[in-house]
C-alpha cells in the first residue's frame, strides 16, 4: 500500500489529520472502563485511506448545481471483531466528525478486524483487494501486511455481480410499489419505511454488484457516499445544493428506526413526495450502472 498524500492539497492534509485524531480520541473514550479484556487490549491497527481521495479523482464543488463532495473514505481495522460495532465505539466519532468546523470534506468510514480483512482478501473480495492495491496507510500501530488477495475469476465475477444485481434491484424495486401504495393509504409513517428500504436496497446493489461488498449498515446518507464514489452518475438521483432537499434526505435517514418505533416522527408529504420521484430516478440510474458493468465483465470473458 501508498502511504504518500503528496497529490491531495495541505488545507485537505490537515483535514486528515483532525480526522485521525478524533477517531483515536473517541475511540480510547470508548474503550475505558470496560472489564472485559478485548476492550482492554483494544487497538486501532490501521486507518487507510480510499476511493477518490486515495486514487486522485475527488469532486470537491459543494457550490455547483449538484452541490457534490467527495468523501473522505476510510478503512480503520481493529485488533478484534467485537470492537467493529458501530454504536458501542464508533457512533460518537461519526457524529462529532459532522459536527467539527475545521473538517469542511464529509468523512465516511466502515470498521473491520484485521482477521475480517485477511478474510475477504484470501476470498478475492475485490473491493478490498483494490484497498490493499491503492489504499493509502495514514496510520498503522505495527506494519504486519495485510493477507495476498487472491483474484476471481471474471466469470466468477460476473456470476457474483448478477446475482447481487438480481437480488437487490428486485428489493429495491419492491420496496419502492409499497412506498407507492403506503403513500396513497395516506400511512405516512410506513410509507417513509418503505422509501428508507428502496433506497438502501438501490444502493446496496449498486456496491454488491460493482464491488461484491455492501457494509452492514442502514444508514442512507454513508451508503449514497460509497456508491457514488463507484460511479458519479449516481449522484444526479439526491443533489444536495439546496439545503431543504438534504433536510429532507437526512428526514428520510432516520426512517429505518423512527418511522418505526417512534410515534413522533414526522415527515410531509411534500417531501416524501418528492423523495419518491428521486427515488425512482436513483432506481433508473443503478439499472444503468449496473447493466453497464455486467456488460463490461461479459467482455472480459469473450
Amino acid at each position: 500500500m501508498k502511504s504518500s498524500l503528496d497529490h491531495i492539497p495541505p488545507r485537505k492534509q490537515r483535514e486528515l489529520e483532525r480526522v485521525l485524531q478524533i477517531l483515536h480520541e473517541e475511540f480510547e473514550d470508548a474503550l475505558k472502563g470496560g472489564a472485559a479484556e478485548f476492550k482492554k487490549r483494544g487497538r486501532i491497527l490501521k486507518i487507510i485511506l480510499f476511493g477518490s481521495y486515495a486514487k486522485g479523482g475527488w469532486v470537491d464543488e459543494p457550490f455547483t448545481m449538484k452541490g457534490y463532495r467527495s468523501d473522505f473514505d476510510l478503512l480503520i481495522i481493529v485488533n478484534d471483531r467485537r470492537l467493529c460495532d458501530f454504536a458501542d465505539y464508533w457512533h460518537k466519532a461519526a457524529d462529532r466528525l459532522i459536527r467539527e468546523k475545521s473538517i469542511e470534506t464529509p468523512v465516511s468510514f466502515i470498521v473491520h478486524s484485521r482477521r475480517e480483512v485477511n478474510t475477504y482478501l484470501k476470498e478475492g473480495q475485490y473491493f478490498f483487494s483494490d484497498i490493499r492495491k491503492e489504499g493509502i496507510v495514514l496510520y498503522e500501530l505495527d506494519d504486519e501486511p495485510l493477507a495476498e488477495p487472491k483474484p476471481l475469476t471474471p466469470a466468477d465475477r460476473l456470476r457474483l455481480a448478477q446475482e447481487h444485481f438480481a437480488d437487490r434491484y428486485a428489493l429495491a424495486t419492491t420496496f419502492l410499489k409499497g412506498f407507492r401504495f403506503y403513500l396513497g393509504e395516506r400511512e405516512i409513517r410506513v410509507a417513509a419505511f418503505e422509501l428508507h428500504q428502496s433506497i438502501e436496497q438501490a444502493y446496496s446493489c449498486v456496491l454488491l454488484t460493482l464491488t461484491n461488498y455492501g457494509p452492514p449498515s442502514h444508514n442512507i446518507k454513508f451508503l449514497r457516499s460509497l456508491a457514488e464514489e463507484q460511479d458519479r452518475r449516481l449522484a444526479e438521483a439526491f443533489p444536495r445544493d439546496q439545503h431543504r432537499e438534504r433536510a429532507w434526505f437526512n428526514t428520510l435517514n432516520e426512517a429505518y428506526v423512527k418511522a418505526r418505533y417512534s410515534k413522533h416522527y414526522e415527515i410531509s408529504a411534500e417531501a416524501l413526495t418528492w423523495s419518491g420521484e428521486r427515488t425512482t430516478i436513483l432506481l433508473e440510474i443503478v439499472n444503468r450502472v449496473c447493466h453497464d458493468h455486467l456488460e463490461a465483465l461479459r467482455k472480459c470473458i469473450g
